[in-house]
């Protein structure tokens, strides 16, 4: 017999250890899944650790031990390095260990009741010779089969349906089951390009980094991805794999493209975007070693590599890589630990690199790695549009007179425009404007979006969604004035001015449906449109060589936030957008359209000078005390009701007063969502490992006092509301 310690799939930090059951199956191992009685329930459950016992060290125990009802899996799911890491993240990140797991492993494998069957394909091959004389028809179906070895059945009945029958009829062909796997497709092969000097010297240094973890800072244009590629061939040839990292979704298929022409077949893809049975499929490829290198998004930096040699963070700037549930990780940090482990390199390329990363790099912590130079050696001339004046001169508030001027003769030469708006909708503010009413979503404090398209009123906080009332709701008129400036606005005004231009829209309400990241891309990349227009996800990453403008509408909206980091976004989101222009042979212009001319963050776009940025946004950080020069816990409770939030925030403020070395921020009212109240109270200081300690016992008392509000712990948070 066996005592089985288990970790059951509740990711509840007080449920964060191992409950015990017997089982006397011999096949039950470290890392499988297991079905377990759990109260009254059948739950699964992780199993953590096996040990022999008898009765007599049963009779110990001073409670029943229970048995384990099925054993889900044959082989561990993961390996001892993801044992490992678990443990280590949930001491970092504050945060169950099971749910460690289930973020490491595709839905199809997590330790989780909701976990989906596995899809099986039906195939057939030979059994045995014929004894009895073929048909014509029966013999080409049987020699088909010999030269093939297998086939699916379905291709195999498209060919030959009734021979074919007929051959599983007499038993010399049989059907058999096997798991769908995923198909590695052939693509346009390409040519690894001459490396320019500035390419070449990265690349060296890359090589020969003593330190594990480099940064990469080339400007946008530099030519990193081709240092990407041929740097994880040099890695790939001494027999290791390699892990390139994208933000978003809507930069996976560009560089899939790119690595799949230059790797061939041997490449996975991970992302968000794959449905349940196509991550398990990728999945299975890097476990069963038929892929070397994995292109994806940040959940891929868990997958199963057994000899790990290089790993990219692109656009390691990026907040997406910082995950907004539990365990809330950051890659980067996830990249450096595996990478430790596995005696890897790290790097971590921008243009506009977090100012945690470059801290340490100026430090020597990491290596810095510059590519200072484009390689068509200039970049796209700059020109700020102060739409104050713009305005007060009777331009539209939209586009000013010199971006309409600029588009209409970039449609003129047949060259190609992108246009960045980080808002999608119609409108951002429905307001009556008899007597102030803004319309409000009915679960979160936030205004509802108007969606013309639609004709609704959408919540981009919770995604409700109701019909524009009639009437104001307040006064009774019908005095609606729509506010604000979304996507579909500027889509709409854009094609009023330019009846002939081809125009696509990139956004949130765009790209839900699967490929479309994918198939507006490549149909811009074909010409079939002349200007993209979109969000964010427009605004990196994306290379194409027919652009020669970029327009930035209302490019300083976001220093309007009371985030400590509204200023690093806002330079990084506008650099980066400013990077899309130019990049062929043909000169690029940039036209940034903004309110406040005279921003640090805005001059330093201008000037294209990240230092400049850099120490400005330094200064800051040091006066306020703001990472990089300390550490942040935040510790948000939640619940519908006001009073038991207030209630709960206090007996951890009473708690919090008592700890020294450690700054206490709140606590405050954040705004309400999906009808829960909230309050957060942000822990500052210099030591990560106290403040971490402190949030502990914050949540000890939480649930010993079985305190009924949720309590959702960041641990070093990229972004605050």
């Amino acid at each position: 017999m066996r005592l089985v310690h288990v970790f059951v799939e509740h990711p509840i930090l007080h449920l964060d250890h191992t409950f015990t059951y017997r089982c006397y199956d011999a096949n039950v191992k470290r890392g499988v899944r297991v079905q377990v009685p759990f109260h009254k329930t059948s739950i699964i459950g992780f199993v953590s650790k096996v040990e022999e016992a008898d009765e007599q060290t049963l009779a110990k125990y001073p409670y029943e031990i229970k048995e384990i009802t099925k054993i889900i899996d044959a082989e561990p799911l993961i390996n001892e390095e993801l044992f490992t890491l678990a443990d280590w993240m949930g001491k970092t990140y504050i945060a169950p260990r099971i749910a460690c797991f289930q973020c490491m492993l595709p839905a199809k494998l997590k330790p989780s009741s909701t976990h989906g069957k596995i899809k099986m394909e039906t195939w057939v091959r030979i059994c045995k010779e014929p004894t009895q004389k073929l048909t014509e028809k029966q013999q080409a179906a049987y020699e088909q089969l010999e030269r093939h070895g297998c086939m699916r059945r379905n291709t195999f009945y498209q060919m030959f349906k009734s021979p074919g029958k007929k051959l599983i009829a007499y038993g010399i062909v049989e059907s058999y089951e096997q798991e769908a796997k995923a198909s590695l497709l052939e693509s346009e092969q390409d040519e690894e390009k001459t490396l320019q000097p500035d390419q070449k010297k990265a690349m060296q240094k890359l090589l020969h980094a003593t330190q594990v973890v480099s940064l990469l800072h080339g400007v946008t244009g530099s030519g990193k991805t081709e240092v990407f590629l041929q740097l994880a061939k040099k890695v790939l040839e001494t027999g290791r794999q390699v892990v390139l990292l994208v933000p978003e979704i809507a930069l996976t298929p560009q560089m899939v493209q790119r690595v799949k022409a230059r790797f061939g077949k041997a490449v996975a893809i991970y992302h968000s975007a794959l449905n349940a049975q196509e991550k398990y499929e990728q999945y299975q490829l890097v476990k069963e070693h038929k892929v070397q290198i994995v292109v994806g998004t940040r959940s891929a930096i868990f997958m199963p590599f057994d000899h790990l040699g290089l790993i990219i963070l692109d656009e390691e700037h990026d907040t997406s890589y910082k995950q907004d549930a539990t365990p809330r990780y950051h890659c980067r940090d996830i990249a450096v630990w595996r990478a430790k482990y596995h005696h890897a390199k790290v790097v971590l390329a921008s243009a506009t690199p977090s100012l945690e990363t470059y801290a340490r790099a100026h430090k020597g912590i990491y290596q810095l790695v510059e590519m200072p130079k484009r390689i068509n050696a200039r970049f796209p001339e700059m020109q700020l549009v102060e739409m104050r004046k713009a305005v007060g001169n009777s331009e539209s508030y939209l586009l000013s007179n010199d971006l309409l001027d600029a588009i209409y003769e970039r449609l003129q030469k047949k060259e190609q425009i992108v246009l960045l708006l980080n808002r999608r909708g119609y409108t951002p503010i429905l307001r009556c404007i008899s007597c102030g009413f803004v319309q409000m979503c009915p679960h979160c404090d936030v205004a509802m979006s108007y969606h013309k398209e639609e004709q609704v009123l959408k919540c981009h906080t919770c995604g409700h969604t109701m019909s524009v009332p009639a009437y104001c709701p307040t006064c009774g008129k019908a005095s609606w004035r729509y506010l604000g400036i979304g996507t579909q606005k500027l889509e709409e005004f854009v094609q009023i001015k330019f009846p002939q231009a081809r125009i696509l829209r990139m956004d949130a309400d765009t790209t839900g449906k699967k490929h479309a990241h994918e198939d507006i891309l490549k149909s811009f990349g074909n010409h079939e449109a002349d200007i993209l227009l979109g969000t964010q996800m427009i605004a990196k990453g994306l290379d194409f060589d027919n652009v020669t403008l970029v327009g930035i509408v209302n490019g300083d909206a976001m220093l309007n936030r009371s985030d400590y980091r509204s200023g690093e976004l806002t330079y990084d989101l506008l650099e980066q957008a400013s990077g899309r222009s130019g990049r062929g042979d043909k000169a690029g212009k940039v036209i940034l359209q903004v309110y406040d001319t005279q921003h640090y963050a805005i001059q330093s776009v201008l000037h294209h000078d990240y230092l400049m940025f850099f120490k400005h946004e330094m200064r800051y950080r040091h006066l306020a005390g703001y990472p990089p020069y300390r550490y942040l816990v935040s510790l948000v409770f939640s619940h519908k009701t006001k009073e038991m939030v207030e209630k709960d925030v206090k007996a951890a403020m009473q708690i919090l007063e008592k700890k020294e070395n450690g700054k206490i921020l709140g606590p405050a009212s954040l705004n309400k969502l999906r009808d829960e109240y909230r309050m957060r109270i942000l822990l500052k200081g210099k030591d990560q490992a106290l403040l971490n300690h402190y949030a502990w016992d914050v949540y000890q008392n939480h649930i010993t006092k079985k305190a009924r509000t949720r309590l959702d712990i960041d641990v070093s948070p990229v972004v605050l509301e």
